[in-house]
C-alpha cells in the first residue's frame, strides 16, 4: 500500500501598510506565503504550487496577489 497526499502550509512573510480591497482602508496587510507539497508516507517531498496573498489585519479581507507582486513587495519590506 502507498500512500501519498498533499500538504499545504502557509508562512507570514510580513506586514506593510497597504490599501485593503475589503474595507477599503488603509490598514497593515500582512504578505503571505502558501506552499502545497506532494507527500508520500507523509513526508513532504516537492512543492506543486506556490501562492502569495495578502490579508488585512483590520477585516481579515484576503486578496491573492502575483508572484512580481509578491517579490516587490518583500523587496520592499526588506528596505
Amino acid at each position: 500500500m502507498i500512500i501519498f497526499g498533499f500538504r499545504r502550509s502557509v508562512r507570514r512573510l510580513g506586514s506593510l501598510r497597504l490599501d485593503c480591497p475589503g474595507c477599503r482602508g488603509n490598514y497593515a496587510m500582512t504578505l503571505n506565503k502558501g506552499v502545497t507539497k506532494f507527500t508520500l508516507f507523509f513526508i513532504p517531498l516537492f512543492p506543486t504550487r506556490t501562492r502569495y496573498a495578502l490579508t488585512c489585519t483590520w477585516c481579515g479581507t484576503t486578496a491573492p496577489i502575483g508572484k512580481r507582486e509578491a517579490e516587490s513587495l518583500k523587496t520592499q519590506l526588506q528596505g
